[in-house]
């Protein structure tokens, strides 16, 4: 089917009026010699003749993207009534604005859309080849300038559709239409194409693809699905286990879900509305700005000491994983509180933003280690708590952990003291305790009692 060509808008110089217009007729009229008066019969009919040839020849063009001609800025197709107007807009149906919003020409889009399947399985394609994300340098400046037209595109489509005026609160107008809050997401990701601009976004949901081994993280950016495969997500581990690389990403990632991530766009798909991203590009880019640049001073923004915030990306019983501007750092259990914890799950979830101290960085070429706390980024609760408590005094707490060292009951303040079991046996975990302290350590940090009461939890 031809394309349908969008009229451009004749400049101010070129319209004229409709005197003007018939002043001309009838000056060429007299000249040949044909202007000899007609009778409304006459005119009616001429008129109704050049509208039919007009329509039909309308309908018969094909207009190319790349014809010279296809401006129109002629006199010729200046709107009726646009007397002394400038940059009036021509009226379009709904039809005709949402087939030219809808058509993006999809043959000269990025990558993902070079296939030769049929128009109805694109979708599946883009998808599939979302694991294929690095692109040679041509494909990614033609992927760009094809995203750039269909910005063009879709701005002077939101420009006719704006019949109704806004009124706004303030001087500026906050809020957004459908259309425009679609074209800024567009821009957002083409931005990220070219200038490997950062985004960020939380992991929605892991999907599988049939053509590609690796599944792929589901990130949503406005109305575009963002897709990052597996390979493209984390780096492997060292030990896999004897098991396939790609089984192993793929469960790690899974275990990913609902985190808070950084990504750069490699490829835009906007007729389906999908890009292709990468994850390790956009930690790569971090790591450089974070771990190896310096300031004036020759000091890196990340060295040990100091307290920054992290990223909760994954959490099991043993401990976290957290992302440290575009490190993934693993935390033990025994670093994340001054209590005693079972499992990290109790404190911690994915997608939480944490502040955590940086213990140790090392540095070798490219690579970076990093040792990090999240009990030693707080004030240590014991050294004001013990204060509170005297041997030889009872104070009533709860019960907070039984193992083969004992029974732990938190006390007001945040500390656990440690206790021999009772003789009527070991009381469950959340039941009330009263404790007689039997000795304090200042030094240690520690505090150690005996049970004299317990109270069932209810």
């Amino acid at each position: 089917m031809p394309r349908k060509q969008t009229r451009a808008i004749a400049e101010p110089n070129e319209i004229q009026t409709q005197s003007e217009e018939m002043n001309d007729t009838q000056a060429a009229g007299i000249d040949e010699g044909e202007n000899s008066p007609q009778t409304d019969t006459e005119n009616t009919d001429s008129q109704r003749i050049h509208d039919e040839d007009g329509a039909n020849a309308d309908g018969s063009e094909a207009i190319s993207q790349t014809d010279p001609e296809s401006s129109d800025n002629s006199p010729q197709n200046a709107v009726p009534g646009s007397e002394g107007t400038e940059n009036s807009d021509i009226l379009q149906t709904d039809s005709e604005i949402n087939a030219d919003f809808e058509d993006l020409n999809p043959g000269n889009m990025s990558s993902l859309e070079k296939s030769e399947e049929p128009k109805t399985e694109k979708n599946n394609d883009a998808e599939n080849s979302a694991g294929e994300i690095a692109l040679s340098q041509s494909d990614k400046s033609e992927n760009t300038d094809d995203a750039a037209r269909i910005i063009k595109k879709t701005s002077t489509t939101i420009k006719r559709t704006g019949r109704t005026p806004v009124i706004a609160i303030d001087e500026r107008l906050i809020a957004q239409t459908d259309e425009e809050k679609l074209r800024d997401n567009l821009i957002d990701l083409v931005e990220s194409l070219k200038s490997n601009v950062l985004l960020s976004g939380t992991v929605q949901g892991v999907e599988q693809s049939p053509n590609n081994p690796y599944s792929l993280a589901v990130i949503y950016h406005g109305e575009f699905k963002i897709l990052i495969p597996a390979n493209e997500f984390m780096e492997e581990p060292d030990d896999t286990h004897d098991q396939p690389k790609e089984t192993v990403l793929n469960y790690m990632m899974t275990r990913r879900m609902g985190a808070e991530v950084d990504y750069v766009i490699k490829g835009i798909d906007a007729n389906a509305r999908i890009a292709a991203a990468s994850r390790l590009e956009a930690m790569r880019i971090k790591r450089r700005q974070y771990y190896f640049a310096t300031d004036r001073d020759g000091n890196n923004i990340i060295h040990s000491g100091i307290n920054a915030e992290a990223r909760v990306v994954s959490v099991i019983r043993a401990g976290i994983f957290v992302d440290l501007f575009g490190l993934e750092t693993y935390i033990p259990l025994k670093e994340l509180s001054y209590q005693r914890l079972l499992d990290a799950a109790s404190q911690f979830q994915t997608g939480q933003r944490i502040l955590v101290k940086i213990l140790e960085v090392e540095r070798k070429n490219h690579d970076v280690r990093v040792l990090a706390s999240v009990k030693q980024a707080t004030e240590n609760p014991y050294e004001k708590a013990l204060r509170k408590y005297s041997i030889g005094n009872k104070y009533v707490g709860t019960v907070s952990l039984v193992d083969t060292n004992g029974v732990f009951v938190a006390l007001d303040g945040g500390i656990d003291c440690l206790c021999a079991y009772p003789k009527r046996g070991r009381p469950p975990r959340g039941a009330r305790a009263t404790v007689r302290i039997i000795g304090i350590n200042y030094e240690a940090n520690r505090i150690w009692g005996a049970i004299t009461h317990i109270s069932a939890p209810r």
